[in-house]
């Protein structure tokens, strides 16, 4: 199917943050990536939430117990947070100061005036729940004086492969410390792959364990599949890493009646979820002219917010909070962090009080020490594990040919080798990765300069027996089942037209 889909963006520089004003239109080709794979029922803003008028963060704030006590007083300032997500948008609700750009690793990076810039608005909003500052609507985030690093994957319609994902992972620990003032201490991942594969071997969840074992606090979603999906997505499943399911916390501010968000995945097969938090009809920054403030314009409130639901937003609330906790206590280990969030508040309502689960609470959690036996003790991936495990039913299609095979969308891609580069933080080498220069490795101040891959061409990739993909210009249509989300594909329209169903974006 042949469609185009416009975004409207004014040609900008590449550094963040520029005000977004009404200009010049970029259409992405048509015709050249189809969907392949399931489809995914997660929501945003669905006519099944139980609040209408959304959840505003100063409420998620309360919920989670961080504006009362020791807690009240922190904002995540000396900590450094990266989004792997969809690029933020120069939204006034974005503190200039506090947004750094790391490489854009996304299609769209090919294209200079979308390069680091958030066209699907997904980015925008976790970015919002977590340092957003608008003085427009009085929102603030739940840790506004963290500094946020943004990795841009995810396109308009969110196409992005799962190699995409294990480079940014790499780029963030061998940068963690660009910043001495601002070290990256979270990772946020509002975000599941296709396939479900050993952790003993899944490159995807290595990479999650490399930034682990360096002292980064890996926070992922766990799913919008529903309650009757009783795993969760790809690397939430990860034993180390936080797994976070979303709350529905029926309009008011007390936990007595928060109950596990209907469409979280339940994680009662394999890993159980970690953690909850807010998940539902949370109010965040709105990105204007993105793909989901096009489709969805009853989703705003006012003219800078924008209600969402999914495991998403209760991630990107849990890994604020963790940059507050780090705030506090910042010789906390992942594993003890981990282990005081996870003795938060249990709730007693329907799922979440069969399966027993607890929602985050920073005080609480601030008043604790650390339990002595906090130090997990799984097993490591070794990441030696075949990539299209990882992607399972989900992969990028060009010309009706799908990514497949041990290869990446920069080249070709050996587990065994990566692992061990990984391991020794050499994976980046400069803006190469894995021998294919794919970024700058530059700083402006704001940015890290991008670059083009392969001589402003898409590199040739043997994708399967003879057959090859060198389109000179994709922009990345979108790619289906578990994925980054956007709009819908081969027909499978969203539950309502207020909502926005969200791929592999928790």
């Amino acid at each position: 199917m042949r469609r185009t889909r416009k975004v409207v963006r004014t040609a900008v520089a590449a550094a963040l943050p520029l005000a977004l004003i009404g200009g010049s239109a970029y259409a992405i080709r048509p015709g050249i990536a189809e969907p392949m794979g399931r489809a995914w029922s997660g929501q945003w803003l669905t006519t099944s939430t139980t609040t209408g008028t959304g959840t505003t963060l100063k409420d998620v704030r309360t919920i989670i117990g961080a504006d009362t006590g020791a807690a009240a007083k922190l904002t995540g300032a000396g900590v450094g947070v990266a989004l792997l997500d969809t690029g933020v948008a120069p939204v006034a609700g974005l503190p200039a100061s506090q947004i750094v750009n790391g490489p854009d690793l996304s299609f769209e990076s090919q294209a200079a005036n979308l390069r680091y810039l958030d066209t699907n608005g997904h980015g925008t909003h976790m970015a919002g729940i977590i340092v957003g500052n608008d003085t427009a609507s009085g929102t603030k985030g739940v840790a506004p004086g963290a500094q946020l690093t943004s990795l841009k994957l995810g396109t308009a319609n969110g196409a992005v492969d799962v190699s995409q994902v294990i480079a940014a992972i790499d780029w963030v620990v061998e940068h963690r410390n660009d910043d001495p003032d601002n070290p990256i201490r979270v990772l946020n991942l509002s975000y599941g792959s296709g396939g479900n594969p050993s952790a003993a071997t899944d490159p995807l969840q290595y990479a999650v364990e490399r930034a682990w074992k360096a002292g980064i606090v890996v926070v992922a979603a766990a799913g919008n599949e529903g309650n009757a999906e009783a795993k969760m997505t790809n690397p939430a499943t990860d034993p180390f890493v936080i797994s976070v399911g979303a709350t529905a916390t029926k309009g008011t501010v007390s936990t007595a009646d928060d109950d596990l968000a209907a469409f979280t995945n339940s994680g009662t097969s394999g890993k159980a979820i970690d953690v909850l938090a807010p998940g539902e009809s949370v109010l965040s920054l709105r990105d204007p002219g993105s793909s989901i403030d096009d489709a969805y314009p009853a989703a705003r409130s006012g003219t800078t917010l924008f209600r969402g639901s999914g495991t998403s937003q209760a991630t990107a609330v849990t890994s604020a909070a963790v940059a507050l906790l780090l705030e506090a206590r910042p010789s906390l280990t992942p594993d003890q962090v981990k282990n005081l969030l996870k003795r938060g508040t249990v709730l007693t309502t329907g799922k979440a009080g069969t399966q027993k689960l607890k929602q985050i609470n920073v005080n609480t959690a601030l008043g604790l020490a650390p339990a002595s036996d906090s130090t997990q003790r799984f097993a490591w991936s070794t990441g030696s594990g075949e990539l299209d495990d990882a992607r399972g039913e989900s992969r990028v299609v060009s010309n009706n040919v799908e990514l497949t095979g041990e290869y990446t969308v920069f080249g070709p891609f050996h587990s065994a080798n990566w692992a061990a580069m990984a391991a020794a933080e050499r994976s980046w080498i400069g803006g190469t990765w894995m021998g294919t220069t794919i970024a700058g490795d530059s700083w402006n101040g704001t940015s890290f300069a991008s670059k083009t891959w392969g001589s402003a061409v898409w590199p040739v990739i043997p994708w399967g027996g003879n057959r090859t993909w060198a389109d000179p210009s994709w922009s990345g249509r979108a790619w289906s089942g578990r994925a980054w989300s956007a709009d819908a594909w081969t027909g499978a329209r969203y539950a309502s037209t207020d909502d926005w169903s969200t791929a592999l974006w928790g």
